[in-house]
């Protein structure tokens, strides 16, 4: 078994090692979700953390962990009598990003159900968590039927598996941690607000930190047991110092002053719900205790709202989460009242696990992402394409980047037939989950039985079978999977003009905007985003194919324009990127958006070849959309022309709009037919 690096080891990372430790003194605190760039010790410190926790009383033999003190009286494995139990130390459980359903929730044996009326239940990880820790590493890759499942019982407190008829449910309260790389894609708002506390983790930039932190991982790495030994002492402390706070917590008083503060930092942050004010109680409690007080102080309130809001004020997916310390500290003002002082002998007054005290989440400063810019509201001429082409990303015709007009609610666009990607909630595809249309023969382990096929399966053998009870005889042949159709997530490719006839302010503002909302409605449909631009003489690879819709908000964002426009050049790019995503992903269809007024200048026969290069994608089969932003009274129709050759659709930058005319799910999908 591999010797986990000591938690106390851990350098820096003080709000980290705070967030976990909280909830190690009071599992209600609801978890902890930790954001932060890769190689920053995250995984480390939650793997680390299970050495610390306190042993668990289980009933002996019992699969389930039960407590033997209230044993659960619907347990699969129960009923159980009280009594002294059994000692263990608390489960770590990880779940893996690629797990199936039947993994983390368990499985029937459907033969036996059919067949015995047994109801044959191997447990899952839900269950091999309860009363210890569920760990989700990348838990913003995690599949959204999974989601749903840890959804439920986070708030259930419970897993219920259902099996045509057959029903088994078993206790699972954990505490949930979660590592992402906000990078990578963010989280659901519904599985974000599950998590009690949040920390945003960074490398140290300081020169002394970073080199202990090499040494202490070199030392762990040639001797891990000898490693460990050294910081025994270090670890021995802290564990007895969480089961004193464990001890202190029910005495540990929430006066009324404490809750108004807490009830109006929720209410100024406008976060929505309750769980907030919930959460952020429990926390300020848990840290008075660490502590070492009984009364919750202001201090304690404000440590807790950099922890437990800052996940929560993400208005839509591209805010960046994070408190303004200004306002909160205003707001614990105003609403303060008189209150106890600390003790001179308070044993941690900044109530860090080492006495450092920790920032909890705090936000970094803002800057201007807009770049210097003048007025957007009035219209400026286009610039001038004449002249010699300028180099991609610099030139004299270069024009300061403009500010996006405010996202809307896209038209649904989707790719025609029925592809096998991941899952998602764009196009039609075969699911595990979604609607039953069929069965076939299981391929593996059954995971979705087709009740009706299977009995239909097994009925004309019945009487060769020896059949003489009301019991059917079920083989293992007779089984059958039902085939299921549900949606799948896409790759969006975004192919953006930025030259020089797309420059004008008024238009780039609307471009930008309408990119926006359709990467809002990507994020909503969990598909992968990729940003192709072009302008001047080359096409560039403004973001590769990613999960993080937010890393391609910030590029759009500073995109800059002017120069002529290569068009061929920005398709042959985007060609080359999904061939390359092919490989990678063969499974994920792709859904190409062109963004662009159809004009083609620079080099020999631009228009030309700009047609040549529409149609590899349209000799792919490649579903496409160009989004038409000519303007004006006089319109050349080439953004349309380019769609002909592209076999895909055209719509303008009003009909993109969900109110707007209807029908344009139905074109898309007959031109790309």
């Amino acid at each position: 078994m591999t010797t986990p690096f000591p938690f106390t080891a851990v350098v820096g990372q003080d709000d980290l090692r705070l967030a976990l430790l909280l909830n190690a003194v009071s599992p209600a605190v609801g978890g902890v979700l930790v954001r932060g760039e890769k190689g920053t010790a995250k995984s480390t410190a939650v793997r680390a953390l299970s050495a610390l926790l306190p042993e668990v009383a289980v009933v002996p033999g019992c699969r389930f962990s039960c407590d033997p003190a209230a044993p659960d009286p619907a347990c699969p494995d129960g009923p159980h009598e009280t009594g002294p139990g059994a000692q263990r130390p608390a489960r770590m459980v990880e779940l893996p990003v690629g797990a199936s359903e039947d993994r983390l929730v368990g499985a029937l044996d459907i033969e036996r159900a059919l067949s015995e009326g047994v109801k044959a239940f191997e447990p899952g990880l839900l269950a091999d968590a309860h009363r210890g820790i569920l760990y989700v590493d990348e838990v913003n890759l995690l599949h959204d039927h999974l989601v749903d499942l840890l959804l439920d019982a986070a708030a259930m407190g419970a897993s219920y598996v259902e099996r045509e008829g057959v029903s088994v449910r078993h206790a699972a309260r954990f505490l949930l941690v979660g590592t992402m790389n906000p990078e990578e894609g963010e989280l659901r708002p519904q599985l974000l607000d599950r998590f009690g506390l949040t920390v945003e983790v960074a490398a140290s930039r300081e020169p002394d930190q970073r080199v202990e932190v090499v040494r202490r991982r070199l030392a762990y790495d040639d001797d891990p047991a000898g490693f460990t030994v050294r910081w025994a002492d270090e670890e021995s402390s802290v564990r007895a110092r969480i089961i004193a706070a464990r001890a202190l917590l029910p005495s540990v008083r929430l006066g009324d002053g404490a809750l108004r503060q807490i009830a109006a930092t929720c209410a100024a942050f406008e976060v929505d719900g309750m769980r907030a004010d919930i959460v952020m109680a429990r926390t300020a409690t848990a840290l008075a205790a660490w502590a070492g007080r009984t009364d919750v102080l202001a201090e304690d309130v404000r440590q807790a709202a950099l922890l437990a809001l800052p996940h929560r004020r993400r208005r839509n997916p591209f805010d960046a989460p994070g408190l303004d310390e200004n306002k909160l500290d205003e707001t614990l003002e105003e609403f303060a009242e008189q209150e106890p002082k600390p003790e001179d002998d308070d044993p941690d007054p900044d109530g860090g696990p080492d006495g450092s005290g920790g920032g909890g989440g705090q936000q970094p400063p803002e800057s201007d992402s807009d770049g210097p810019q003048g007025d957007d509201t009035g219209a400026q001429p286009e610039a001038e394409e004449g002249g010699e082409p300028q180099p991609s990303g610099a030139g004299s015709g270069e024009q300061q980047p403009v500010r996006a007009s405010e996202p809307f609610r896209t038209k649904a666009l989707s790719v025609p037939g029925i592809g096998e990607g991941a899952a998602g909630r764009r196009s039609r595809a075969r699911t595990e989950h979604g609607r039953t249309t069929g069965s076939r023969r299981p391929q593996g382990a059954l995971t979705k039985l087709h009740l009706a096929a299977t009995i239909q399966a097994a009925a004309p053998h019945q009487l060769a079978r020896g059949r003489s009870g009301r019991g059917l005889v079920v083989r293992r042949d007779d089984l059958r999977q039902a085939t299921r159709e549900g949606r799948e997530g896409n790759l969006v490719l975004f192919v953006v003009d930025a030259s020089g006839s797309m420059a004008a302010r008024q238009r780039m503002s609307a471009v930008k905007g309408a990119v926006l909302s359709l990467l809002l409605d990507a994020y909503q449909r969990r598909d992968k985003v990729g940003l192709v631009t072009f302008r001047g003489s080359a096409a560039d690879v403004a973001l590769p194919p990613t999960s993080s819709v937010d890393a391609a908000a910030v590029r759009l964002e500073s995109l800059p324009t002017g120069g002529r426009t290569p068009l061929a050049a920005g398709l042959l790019k985007a060609h080359d990127v999904l061939r390359v995503e092919r490989l990678r992903d063969p499974a994920r269809r792709a859904l190409v958006v062109v963004v662009t007024d159809g004009r083609a200048t620079g080099g020999p026969e631009p228009v030309a070849l700009a047609g040549r290069a529409a149609r590899l994608f349209a000799a792919d089969g490649v579903a496409s959309v160009v989004v038409d932003c000519e303007s004006g009274p006089v319109r050349l129709g080439l953004a349309g022309q380019l769609a002909g050759e592209l076999e895909g659709t055209a719509v303008t930058l009003d009909e993109l709009r969900a109110d707007s005319i209807a029908g344009l799910v139905k074109d898309v999908q007959r031109r790309a037919a």
